[in-house]
């Protein structure tokens, strides 16, 4: 039996390299690949990253835009799920990914008490040894960090993580605002950065929150849990190689 996986997406605004590598090198792994979204749309990624002025300077490279115009030939023949559904549980899955996206439409994805109450219902079974994991980058971790267990605490809040740096989120933002305005802020300027909204979350970010301002590929897995995460697209691929080789790990496939 295929190893199940579930994308949990908005409608919009997704990275299409953090979406499209990992889609590509699961698939190719062998994995049955289900898109969940708010009300069963078909997720669509950024296009400002695939397309434009603002591709060639900062977006996708040719082969990320690639893997990405074949994932969405494949998706031609699929049908999301909806995260709103009566009895929709991700308790079917080996592995919930999150990807991630600076893009405003993400805010559906993290913001939604739905998938917190999904999230907070599946984070805790993938305490070791367990046969169920999660995988998140970039704001993906968001939506981890924002999901809440019943003491109120972060399903995350014991776990070492990274995420998107925010010297690197910065940067980004600042040298980009004369032309872009705050596209590079999800909340919007002036908002916490991607970072400082994770480790707010934790009980101890000095000791939890995992950092790399380099660009070679970068990720951390916990210990505690079967969770892997990456800080951006430059991690994708190996992000995607250690979530496989884990799922493979801990279901014995």
């Amino acid at each position: 039996m295929a190893l199940k996986v579930a994308f949990l997406m908005a409608n919009y605004g997704h990275d299409p390299t953090e979406t499209a590598v990992l889609y590509n090198k699961f698939k190719k792994a062998g994995f049955e690949i289900d898109f969940v979204s708010e009300k069963g749309n078909m997720p669509e990624c950024d296009s400002k990253m695939l397309t434009g002025m603002t591709q060639k300077l900062l977006g996708a490279t040719k082969e990320a835009v690639d893997l990405y115009n074949a994932m969405k030939d494949d998706m031609k023949n699929m049908k999301a799920l909806a995260w709103t559904a009566e009895g929709f549980s991700l308790d079917s899955y080996d592995l919930v990914f999150l990807p991630g996206g600076h893009e405003k439409g993400v805010v559906q994805v993290i913001n939604s008490p739905v998938t917190h109450r999904l999230i907070a219902d599946y984070f805790p079974k993938t305490r070791k040894p367990s046969k169920k994991s999660v995988a998140a980058i970039c704001h993906g971790v968001m939506v981890l960090s924002e999901s809440s267990l019943p003491d109120g605490k972060s399903v995350i809040h014991d776990a070492t993580t990274t995420a998107l740096p925010g010297f690197m989120e910065q940067s980004i933002f600042w040298g980009t605002r004369a032309f872009l305005g705050d596209y590079y802020k999800t909340y919007g300027a002036g908002s916490d950065s991607v970072q400082t909204s994770v480790e707010k979350r934790l009980d101890d970010p000095s000791k939890q929150y995992y950092n790399s301002l380099g660009f070679s590929p970068f990720i951390r897995e916990d210990e505690t849990y079967n969770y892997i995460s990456g800080r951006f697209p430059p991690d994708a691929a190996l992000l995607a190689e250690k979530t496989i080789a884990l799922v493979q790990k801990t279901t014995g496939a």
